[in-house]
């Protein structure tokens, strides 16, 4: 069965436990490489403040850190000051750093990958219920899946180095000693992780047969030195050969597989919020409209100090998250927090939550017909919503229009040419590659159904993906005129696999997309006509965080000016 293809950077977790892996700021237009002194000085202290974060296990939020910095600057750490160009040294010491800094990334993202897992009941339920041979076919079944479909040659002593150092890196986190070792002592343990490497079989690994031997190997080591599960050890392995091929690749607990189909979807059951973590609290991003949460009384910019009497400063994002799902229909006690006023405790009730792609649809300038759309994601429902926005747009008197793509992650890669489709009557929208022939594809609009009227698309760097494929088939066609910052830069489709056991699935990246003119998006994104340095949006929490109006959008005012320029449609 073919999967389904997926391109987004990274989906709330059913808009009511995200923890954002991404916050991009604005990139310079040029880039010039600091002192060397200056230079390191920046790194000593990006380094220092992952550290901090790494000793608060405060996983989430150095992954951000480090990603933001490898994101950003992909040739090492700048500081904005004038210097000839770097010669041989000063290269081979970026590459030192940016090693460095990919090393602590790796680190953190393997503890916070644990993390979301053992905080997610469905996975503990699994294990509890895998012998160690279905966890062995299991982690069979993920490798066979990368053979097939993953963008590239698999590299099973690469995946399984991957293994042992994410099997070490468990044996030193305390959610995993706690759950599964909590009476052996730690000098125990600590002597089998310093002794585990040298215990395995020395044997080439050039097959997934291969690979899967070592992993029985581990689960073997670890029962008989430590009294570790089996399954336990080789699960391990499993999730760790998923998640470490590339960014957006990752094994799927059963419950995170439910909740990627929810969101693509549209729909889910919960509260209606979108969350982030903040200072021991967690942060109320967005509140759907119509839904529990907005009927409960909560707001954007409200913090969750406490979900059920326990308080969230103590708790994971994911934890927490947790404590807020539950069945259709019952119940959860929030205690809200707001600037200047007292915590406020509210009984919601958990019902089905239908999540809209289009945020706001508006006339912005009556005398000349320009209107205004935010698009929020690329799920299943985006067409039709997009489709009745237009309508009634084109009712109001629309000439132009601005759609706004801030923010916007992506999602799925058939949406995502849909929507291009409705503005472009012809050419290709955009073209897959991948190791399979059969990931090779070119996506071309038709004729029929397309809106005519001039168009100015809002980006920044936070749109990804979907928002890629739409901005850049608009900009490769000179449709209309991108405003904003430069884009993400995610150039690649995933699939979603299901598999047979433990009700759980893979996410692997299959293929790479480029935009009409064949330009490549990851690390590149796309570049606006014009740059607004610093394209801000209203706060979180403030009044018309999700309605742009002038004086408080500078990007939203370019956008404007632009849409003035460009003669009407009639």
């Amino acid at each position: 069965m073919r999967p389904r293809v997926y391109i987004g950077v990274f989906w709330l977790v059913a808009w009511f436990a995200s923890l954002p892996l991404v916050a991009w700021g604005q990139q310079p237009s040029t880039v010039r490489i600091a002192p060397a002194s200056l230079r390191s000085s920046a790194i000593d202290a990006l380094l220092d403040r992952g550290r901090l974060l790494e000793t608060q296990r405060r996983w989430g939020e150095a992954l951000t850190l480090y990603e933001d910095a490898l994101r950003q600057f992909p040739h090492g750490l700048p500081v904005d000051l004038p210097e000839p160009a770097a010669g041989r040294d000063s290269n081979h010491q970026l590459q030192a750093e940016r090693g460095l800094i990919q090393q602590r990334l790796q680190l953190s993202r393997t503890h916070y990958d644990l993390g979301r897992r053992y905080a997610d009941n469905s996975f503990r339920q699994s294990l509890a219920a895998m012998s160690a041979r279905d966890a062995l076919n299991l982690y069979g079944e993920v490798l066979l899946k990368i053979q097939s479909h993953y963008v590239e040659s698999p590299d099973w002593r690469r995946l399984v180095e991957h293994g042992s150092r994410g099997f070490e890196v468990a044996l030193s986190d305390p959610l995993f000693l706690e759950t599964n070792l909590p009476h052996v002592p730690k000098a125990q343990i600590d002597h089998f992780r310093r002794q585990f490497r040298s215990l395995l079989p020395i044997a080439p690994v050039d097959s997934r047969q291969a690979a899967q031997a070592v992993a029985a190997a581990a689960g073997r080591l670890s029962r008989e030195q430590l009294g570790l599960s089996e399954t336990v050890a080789i699960v391990e392995y499993t999730c760790a050969a998923g998640n470490s091929l590339d960014a957006y690749s990752t094994y799927l607990t059963a419950g995170q597989l439910n909740e990627v189909y929810a969101q693509i979807e549209g729909n889910f059951v919960g509260l209606g919020i979108e969350l982030k973590a903040a200072d021991g609290a967690l942060a109320i991003v967005k509140v759907i409209p119509q839904s529990p949460a907005e009927r409960g009384g909560i707001r954007p910019g409200d913090r969750i100090v406490a979900v059920d009497g326990a308080s969230t400063a103590e708790l994971t994002t994911d934890q927490a998250a947790n404590l807020l799902q539950g069945k259709e229909g019952s119940w959860v006690e929030v205690t809200a927090a707001s600037a200047g006023t007292a915590p406020r405790t509210l009984r919601i009730r958990r019902e089905h939550v239908d999540v809209p792609s289009i945020d706001d649809a508006r006339i912005v300038d009556e005398s000349l017909g320009i209107a205004y759309l935010k698009l929020t994601c690329f799920q299943k429902t985006t067409s039709r919503d997009l489709d009745l926005a237009l309508r009634r747009l084109h009712a109001a008197g629309m000439k132009s229009l601005v759609i706004d793509l801030r923010g916007n992650p992506g999602g799925l890669l058939n949406t995502a040419v849909d929507v291009a489709d409705r503005f472009l009557d012809r050419g290709i929208i955009v073209s897959t590659r991948g190791r399979s022939p059969q990931e090779d594809f070119t996506y071309s609009a038709r004729q029929a159904g397309t809106w005519r009227m001039p168009l100015v698309v809002l980006i920044d760097g936070d749109s990804a993906s979907a928002s890629e494929i739409f901005a850049g088939a608009i900009r490769d066609h000179r449709r209309g005129r991108i405003v904003g910052g430069r884009s993400y830069g995610k150039g690649s489709v995933q699939g979603i696999f299901p598999l047979t056991l433990a009700n759980s699935g893979l996410r692997l990246t299959t293929a790479k997309f480029y935009s009409p003119k064949g330009r490549a998006y990851s690390d590149v994104g796309v570049q606006p006509d014009v740059l607004v340095q610093q394209a801000a949006r209203p706060a979180i929490g403030e009044t018309g965080a999700h309605a742009p109006s002038i004086g408080s959008d500078a990007a939203f005012e370019a956008a404007l000016r632009e849409a003035r320029l460009q003669p009407a449609s009639r």
